[in-house]
């Protein structure tokens, strides 16, 4: 398990690491398509097959996690259409615990995801209406596309350690994603963290490239 006296700085992914990753599951493989069929007088299986190659030409890249790209690419009032399913948006149970304890043992929080940032005040503003807020526990919230890419780039890794000045071998990068967990691994971090359950919905993944797990109770307590 974790060494906590040999980390300082905690680097939080957001979607499916703090945030219930069902709400964007729902939203890009369900709720799009549906749009996309019906905007553009199509199947449902035909909108499907062109919404999964049009997000595979661009995975990984800042385009895919570009609110803005999607909407210019669909013809699709984006931010509209996720307020209509808002109510999906929640914060993982075992996080206020978590966040807490981090807190208590005076560790350096940082959320860093690669959501748009009108997705993030979205769901900022959601898990306050919720009571659940997640955003009141960290010390800075960044998001990847104010360095213009995403966390699948070693760029990103060097931009904010530059702005933030995190020690990377005294450093947990907690993620769900594993391509975004290999990248950090590759700039040198030093302790990494996989979520094999991102989604509720969804049975838990067999992870053993990392260390993983699906309750962050588990690692407490944390001193």
């Amino acid at each position: 398990m974790l060494n906590w006296s040999k980390i300082d700085t905690v680097l939080l992914d957001m979607d499916g690491t703090l945030l219930d990753l069902h709400f964007d599951n729902h939203f890009w493989l369900e709720l799009i398509p549906r749009a996309h069929a019906q905007r553009q007088g199509l199947s449902l299986e035909q909108a499907r097959a062109d919404i999964l190659a049009r997000y595979e030409a661009v995975m990984g890249q800042i385009e895919w996690y570009c609110l803005d790209y999607w909407q210019e690419q669909l013809q699709l009032p984006i931010m509209e259409l996720k307020r209509e399913v808002q109510h999906l948006i929640s914060v993982r149970e075992d996080v206020p615990e978590f966040l807490q304890a981090l807190k208590d043992a005076d560790k350096e929080l940082v959320l860093l995801t690669n959501a748009h940032p009108d997705s993030l005040s979205l769901k900022i503003e959601r898990t306050q209406l919720s009571g659940t807020q997640f955003d009141g526990y960290l010390d800075k919230v960044i998001s990847t596309h104010e360095y213009g890419v995403s966390k699948e780039s070693q760029s990103l890794w060097q931009q904010v350690q530059a702005d933030i000045g995190f020690d990377k071998t005294r450093t947990l990068f907690v993620d769900d994603s594993l391509s975004v967990l290999a990248a950090a691994k590759k700039y040198g971090i030093g302790h990494l963290l996989a979520i094999n359950n991102p989604d509720s919905q969804q049975p838990p993944r067999e992870i053993t490239d990392y260390l993983a797990i699906s309750d962050y109770r588990t690692l407490l307590p944390i001193k």
